[in-house]
């Protein structure tokens, strides 16, 4: 629905007066730049194959905001061309009981993506880009972004990738309006777009983002040109009013009453703000209705496999992501120059057109992946521990707000790692996730739970940590000799395994730590002291059943984790909310950045083998 410059003209004018209203109503708000933005919004909206009565038509062009500060600009358009409710965005703006927050918000119709973190839209656009050619479908993806975001480490990542791939369903508007919080960008940090586009293998076209028939021109051109391709729209910051052009004050400053006055007389449209202020003081003060999108995964899990011999649980993930991507086409995965490492290498060989490989570009890998899963792929993004947890926090921070289905599995995790050393031991894979509200985090203690637990996240929808060590691992046995985890074994998200069962004591741990606890529980037992084992592989989300028939005794916590923040301080937590009270309590730990060397070494010198284990028990029976 291509409408006409008049009309186009029109329709700017009509929003920009829409982003003057509800920023005052709100005395809040970024108008600036939604100024410079709103004639390409409103142009792009036009050409764009959407859908304001059917949002979410599989068929229709993705657009992504990128810089979701503009947001009063993209809700005047959405209202403009029907998708959502005028009257609702101006009175409702950055009002607790509104979906129309500060920041644009994936679920609201016609709003691809949460944006307000700058820098990932192009990511996001990119993952979305690569799900149409997964699909075969012919959908062109947009993204809209600024000047200043531009500078940014994780655009260029973005770009590279997108050559790479020829993304030819990919086009990037800039809006260049040379403005940013503290001044001119080319003076904050200046980016040849032209030339670092170029550079990465996109097509570019410059125009002027304020005449309808070089943006209608320009969008026509890339979208048949074979290439990504860049259109670097030069525009001024609050355009169409006069005493804001190209004033960086109007960036994030709303425009009080006169200016309002102002303003709207310049644009000949009614300032009937006080009849949106009085609808704004009835809304109530209540959080808005939860936006979530998702589908019903449909997948075929497979026959679980079983292991005999010691084996890495990063195999067994390896062997289980090719396994579920041989037997459907909506499992995918990403990697970062470890599927050596990561064993991605499987998947690699026996299904070559599901695995992305990005190379050593974690920022962008993350929120790639987390785009791509929204697009109805199981998608897993592999990676170590502490690139694929500690480094990607804030990527993963931005799934969880736009409710993903991405499976983050990460290996090498705690001093398992060894020799490795301080720089590559990741401590926080279960307490960083607690900030990614919506996460579960899965540790798997050995490659038959492994097995399990991938096949499991796979079939369920939403975010999941596995975490693992990188050590070879004896399946996990019955006191009798027989596999613990077996073919009769269905692992239950939150379920606590009681691996030895124990009257004296408890052992509470999880992960690669539990062979050597095994090995100290059955020496005790020997000794005459009888000591529970309990492996807690959802340590997020507690068993309170079984933590109550074996706590009230005394309990030691074991942990290849930050101590302070780890599994230790979730039992206490827990067993405090439960009005339990043990004799005795004492947890074990990394209580400080480890040096390199053998893991056994390192597990001896945090009492984490099993002779720390016996002795640790033994403070416990001490009086």
């Amino acid at each position: 629905m291509i409408l006409t410059i008049e009309h186009l003209k029109e329709l700017a004018t009509n929003c920009r007066g829409d982003i003057l209203k509800m920023t005052s109503v709100a005395n809040s708000g970024h108008p600036g730049g939604s100024m410079s933005s709103i004639d390409l919004l409103v142009t792009l909206y036009s050409f764009a194959n959407v859908f304001p009565n059917d949002p979410w038509n599989e068929n229709r062009d993705r657009i992504i905001i990128s810089h979701g500060h503009i947001s009063p600009a993209v809700y005047s358009t959405l209202a403009a061309y029907g998708f959502v409710d005028r009257e609702k965005v101006i009175s409702g703006f950055r009002h607790p009981s509104s979906i129309f927050e500060g920041h644009i918000t994936r679920g609201i119709p016609g709003v691809e993506w949460t944006t307000g973190n700058l820098g990932q839209g192009l990511s996001a656009g990119v993952g979305m880009a690569l799900a149409a050619k997964f699909k075969n479908k012919d959908y062109h993806v947009y993204v809209l972004m600024s000047d200043g975001e531009s500078a940014k480490g994780q655009v260029t990542e973005a770009r590279r990738t997108a050559s790479k791939y020829k993304l030819n369903n990919l086009t990037v508007i800039v809006d260049y309006n040379d403005i940013q919080i503290s001044g001119r960008a080319k003076d904050i940090m200046y980016v040849d777009l032209k030339k670092e586009y170029e550079a990465a293998g996109w097509k570019t076209i410059e125009i002027d983002g304020h005449d309808y028939e070089q943006i209608l021109s320009a969008l026509k051109i890339a979208k048949k040109d074979n290439s990504p391709t860049v259109i670097i729209a030069h525009t001024i910051i609050g355009k169409g009013v006069s005493f804001m052009e190209d004033k960086p004050d109007y960036h994030g400053k709303p425009l009080n009453r006169e200016e309002l006055e102002h303003a709207l007389n310049e644009l000949n449209i009614e300032n009937d703000i006080e009849k949106f202020i009085k609808i704004r003081d009835s809304l109530p003060i209540v959080e808005h209705e939860k936006i979530k999108l998702e589908y019903d995964v449909k997948i075929n899990t497979g026959k679980p496999r079983i292991y005999t011999e010691k084996t890495d649980n990063r195999t067994a993930l390896g062997r289980a992501i090719a396994d579920l991507a041989i037997n459907n086409n909506n499992v995918v995965a990403v990697d970062c120059d470890l599927k050596g490492s990561v064993k991605l290498n499987i998947l690699d060989k026996e299904r070559p057109d599901r695995i992305i490989e990005i190379g050593v570009q974690e920022h962008n890998a993350a929120a790639l992946a987390g785009a791509l899963s929204v697009e109805g792929f199981v998608t897993f993004f592999a990676d170590f521990g502490v690139f694929g947890i500690d480094e990607t926090f804030n990527q993963h921070r931005l799934n969880a707000i736009n409710h993903t289905n991405l499976k983050v599995v990460v290996t090498h995790c705690g001093i398992d790692v060894g020799e490795d050393g301080k720089t590559h031991h990741a401590l926080n894979y279960i307490s960083a996730p607690t900030s990614w509200f919506g996460f579960k985090v899965i540790v798997p203690v050995d490659p038959n739970q492994t097995d399990r637990v991938v096949r499991y996240v796979a079939s369920r929808y939403g975010n999941f940590v596995v975490a693992m060590g990188r050590s070879k691992l004896e399946p996990i046995k019955k006191e009798d000799g027989t596999i613990f985890f077996d073919e009769n074994y269905e692992f239950k998200y939150g379920k606590i395994d009681v691996l030895r069962e124990g009257n004296d004591a408890v052992i509470i741990t999880m992960g690669s730590i539990i062979p050597h606890a095994i090995k100290a529980v059955d020496e005790l037992k020997r000794e005459g002291i009888d000591v529970a084992l309990l492996n807690v592989s959802c340590p997020l989300d507690l068993d309170e059943e079984t933590l109550a028939r074996y706590s009230r005794t005394k309990i030691l916590v074991l942990e290849d984790h930050n101590v302070f923040n780890g599994l230790g301080k979730m039992i206490e937590a827990k067993l405090f909310e439960m009005r339990i009270l043990p004799e005795k309590f004492l947890k074990v730990g990394i209580d400080r950045f480890p040096v390199s060397g053998d893991y056994k070494y390192l597990f001896k010198l945090f009492g984490l083998d099993k002779e720390g284990i016996i002795k640790n028990i033994k403070i416990l029976f001490e009086e």
